[in-house]
């Protein structure tokens, strides 16, 4: 490896670790991330399931969360596979890169630790998307401890509670979820080292451009964070004073 390497690879772990210090903050030149605005529709979500009795909703929304941890989780140890096979392949690597222009391939040993980096980098991404998934089971079983309706009037404050702790493990379930999604999007930057160090970094720095792009100025994060009313209103209040004709409530003519 020359020091080009050494300096992309510095690159490339001081970018994602500044982006996700990045993340933790509140707002960004004025701006809520994406990330942040979510974390308060689940609280806003919550809160609303300890006005309803029946949860089946609530339940399905859970579901839906797990089913798309254990998708990606699946997917890393698959990744982690191929990157093993591609290690017993290196040779035929090799007869390939020599052919390709501005690739620098820097032998057997160079390669072997880029696979080995790029198995780490989904290890990672696969740890994050395991606890994920153990995270939202939790959430699922401190969610059947939301009390009913009329249990949570007659003591709110208990009810309360029981709810930030399904909101707590909640984040925090959806936080390793991004960290692990975040590790699966910067290993499509990683991909650029293999053909050389300078491709490397401008693979790197346009992953965490558009990355960041989407947490600040997409149009997912207006949509959520936009609270103004809408120009074009689809639904008219409904009229309760008025009397039914023949003492039906169908319009006349049915």
């Amino acid at each position: 490896m020359t020091t080009a390497d050494y300096i992309a690879l510095a690159f490339f772990a001081c970018v994602w670790m500044g982006y996700s210090w990045l993340l933790k903050g509140r707002t960004f030149f004025g701006r809520t991330s994406l990330t942040h605005a979510m974390t308060e529709r689940r609280r806003e979500w919550i809160y609303n399931s300890l006005r309803r009795d029946l949860k089946m909703i609530d339940t399905q929304i859970m579901a839906g969360l797990q089913n798309g941890t254990a998708f990606f989780a699946s997917t890393s140890i698959f990744a982690i596979g191929s990157c093993f096979a591609l290690l017993g392949a290196t040779e035929k690597v090799d007869a390939v890169f020599a052919d390709l222009p501005f690739v620098f391939h820097g032998g057997h040993a160079a390669f072997e630790m880029k696979v080995g980096g790029l198995a780490a980098l989904f290890g990672y991404a696969f740890f994050k998307f395991g606890w994920s998934y153990r995270l939202f089971n939790y959430c699922t079983i401190l969610f059947g401890s939301i009390p009913m309706v009329r249990d949570a009037e007659s003591d709110i404050i208990a009810a309360e509670r029981a709810a930030e702790r399904v909101i707590r493990m909640n984040v925090i379930a959806g936080s390793n979820f991004n960290e692990g999604l975040r590790a699966i999007f910067l290993s499509i930057g990683y991909l650029g080292w293999f053909i050389n160090p300078y491709v490397f970094m401008l693979t790197t720095a346009i992953v965490i451009f558009v990355l960041a792009r989407r947490q600040f100025f997409s149009q997912a994060r207006l949509a959520i964070t936009d609270a103004g009313t809408p120009s074009n209103l689809h639904l008219s209040p409904i009229r309760r004073d008025l009397p039914s004709s023949g003492g039906s409530d169908l319009p006349e003519g049915l």
